[in-house]
């Protein structure tokens, strides 16, 4: 994707709706490029074109997930990737920032094994050469590209790992860490519960916000690696409750997509 194609996709995702007209004046391009950007953005599936507007495609498309805010993903999953040591076994659920975190894992080459609920990230990685992958099968959800329900939670108990990486919708303190979907939020526990150390991998704009389902409490977090945009007295709450706080810079120059 080029750097103008995630601009435009970034002001849509962020907008939910964008005007061509005021695409083309924000890119200081003309509106025909602008549509030639759509239509691939489009052919993508990252968006929908209505008639002289851009739409957001759903909130669950992975793609479009891992494009909004790239950079600063890319950044959390790099620092993340530093506390798995060779030869370790993890879990990962889905969402962007893990899915740029297991990609991190088996770029490096290193001898690591990923158990995934998410189809998204065993696809993802499927071509680099050190990827090692165990998919928890159950109930596909089609947007998210992840495997839910009983099946998926008995498959996830033959494991017991140290590490479970996963994303959040929200945090608030009166909540806690929350989701959007209430399958993919008790899939989330029952990974949790077969692992020492539960760790969040999110971007600052999450803090406050309140997703739709309680996922799980403070108290359960080990690590939290996001952005140095986290307010600050989210932060002073997080450290209180005993979470170890891993912030990396917001505006660091931009990092080659993968």
């Amino acid at each position: 994707m080029s750097e103008m194609q995630n601009r435009i996709l970034e002001y849509v995702m962020d907008n939910q709706r964008a005007d061509v007209v005021e695409l083309a004046a924000m890119m200081a391009v003309s509106t025909v490029t602008i549509r030639k950007h759509l239509d691939r953005l489009e052919r993508d599936g990252l968006l929908r074109r209505e008639h002289g507007y851009a739409v957001a495609a759903s909130e669950d498309h992975m793609l479009s997930r891992l494009a909004h805010h790239h950079d600063i993903k890319r950044r959390i999953a790099r620092r993340a990737a530093e506390s798995v040591t060779d030869g370790e076994t993890v879990m990962i659920e889905s969402g962007s920032s893990c899915a740029l975190l297991a990609r991190t894992l088996f770029e490096t080459g290193r001898d690591i094994t990923v158990i995934t609920n998410s189809a998204f990230i065993a696809d993802y990685t499927r071509r680099l050469p050190s990827s090692r992958t165990v998919l928890l099968g159950g109930n596909y959800q089609t947007d998210s590209q992840v495997c839910v329900g009983p099946l998926a939670v008995a498959a996830a108990k033959n494991f017991f790992v140290d590490k479970l990486f996963i994303g959040v919708d929200g945090y608030t303190e009166e909540s806690g860490f929350t989701a959007k979907n209430l399958q993919r939020a008790e899939m989330v526990r029952a990974m949790a519960a077969q692992a020492e150390q539960l760790i969040v991998l999110t971007e600052s704009l999450k803090f406050p916000k309140l997703g739709a389902v309680r996922l799980v409490p403070v108290s359960q977090v080990h690590t939290l690696y996001t952005d140095d945009r986290i307010p600050t007295p989210i932060q002073t709450h997080l450290t209180d409750a005993g979470v170890t706080l891993i912030k990396v810079p917001a505006d660091t120059p931009t990092d080659s997509h993968p």
